[in-house]
């Protein structure tokens, strides 16, 4: 499936929802980038999405050398601006097999991920995008924004902040044409989601992700979230008394 959009720059590409977004997006006619930094997976990525059409430039940068990021985003703006931003770049820690804990260096190096560098990113390219008068930004969060899971607290800190910040984004942005979507995904089949401890329900493709994702995108719908059942049993949990919350969740396996 593909959309209309011409310029589409997809964060964290070598991973498994972005490489199954940047196949869904190739097309004749579309120039994708796609930003890793595992140069060989970024490779064969261009190479499949080339080879369904796509013009592809593959941009291997460390996201969280924010200066680094900053000056490649203002080369960006000037040469190629793009259509449609998917901040997708990500990383998972965990509390450990032996309820250890995160060290503060795990924590660190997840938030100048998780965060800082897709706050770096959207502040790059908002003023150029508003000065145009269109773009679209889509944030990659979770269905763990919804309630803290004890056994990935930093994640769940993470991606709690930029569900607030996408939302926040589009509520401020919607009068400069631009718009901005949240996306929240389940568990998905990918190296992440397998080195997570606990349950994983309802997992679903990283290919079936991405459809759903591109459909929402084109609906400009404010919250992607999925699996249903997932979505509405974490929506819950954020709904419920807090102490009927952490006790469901200790009955589920998911106590850390």
């Amino acid at each position: 499936m593909t959309s209309t959009k011409s310029t589409v720059l997809i964060t964290g590409a070598s991973g498994a929802i972005g490489g199954a977004l940047a196949k869904a997006y190739a097309a004749p006619g579309r120039y994708i980038i796609l930003q890793g930094r595992d140069r060989g997976r970024l490779d064969k990525l261009g190479e499949d999405c080339q080879a369904l059409g796509a013009q592809v430039a593959c941009v291997v940068l460390d996201l969280t050398d924010i200066a680094q990021l900053q000056q490649w985003l203002q080369a960006l703006t000037g040469q190629n601006l793009p259509d449609l931003v998917i901040a997708n770049a990500g990383i998972n820690i965990n509390n450990g097999q032996q309820r250890q804990g995160e060290s503060w260096h795990d924590i660190n190096t997840l938030i100048d991920l998780n965060i800082k560098s897709t706050l770096a990113l959207v502040n790059g390219l908002v003023p150029a995008m508003r000065q145009r008068g269109s773009g679209q930004i889509a944030l990659i969060s979770s269905l763990a924004a919804y309630y803290g899971l004890p056994v990935t607290p930093s994640y769940c800190a993470s991606k709690a902040a930029i569900k607030a910040y996408g939302e926040a984004m589009r509520g401020w942005l919607a009068q400069d044409g631009i718009k901005v979507n949240v996306v929240m995904p389940g568990y998905v089949e990918s190296d992440m989601s397998a080195n997570m401890p606990g349950p994983k329900p309802f997992v679903w493709t990283a290919e079936r992700a991405a459809s759903t994702i591109v459909k929402g995108l084109q609906q400009n719908r404010g919250r992607i979230s999925f699996p249903f059942p997932l979505n509405a049993g974490t929506w819950l949990l954020s709904a419920l008394p807090a102490s009927w919350s952490q006790q469901l969740l200790a009955w589920f396996n998911y106590h850390g």
